[in-house]
């Protein structure tokens, strides 16, 4: 599978990826035994949906082809099929990561390009 997934995680979390050359997780990731990511289309309602007003979080973007066979698309809400990592995220597979702000109405910005 080849494209550009994405991961909304809160900078510190992210940091300690940084330290440590791989992301295993935030808790809820942890708990349901895979990493949850989101593609371009889905990523403002995953933000509204589980970040709502969470300021210092960073986005991801991910190179998908570089996961093999550990990337799994999976039904979710209404059927949608989302990117699923049954392993952890090494960094080498980071094509850029940005800050996610807040705007004045509440809402995150995602970069004009997605």
């Amino acid at each position: 599978m080849s494209g550009t997934i994405y991961k909304i995680v809160p900078e510190e979390l992210w940091q300690q990826a940084r330290n440590a050359g791989v992301f295993l997780g935030a808790a809820v990731d942890i708990a349901d035994g895979f990493l949850h990511f989101s593609t371009a289309s889905q990523l403002r309602e995953t933000a509204a949906r589980h970040f709502a007003g969470q300021a210092d979080l960073l986005l991801v973007a991910i190179d998908a082809g570089r996961l093999g066979e550990a990337l799994v698309f999976e039904p979710s809400r209404g059927g949608d099929l989302f990117p699923h990592l049954y392993g952890p995220l090494n960094l080498d597979a980071v094509i850029w990561e940005n800050p996610l702000p807040l705007g004045a109405d509440g809402v995150h910005q995602f970069p004009e390009t997605l």
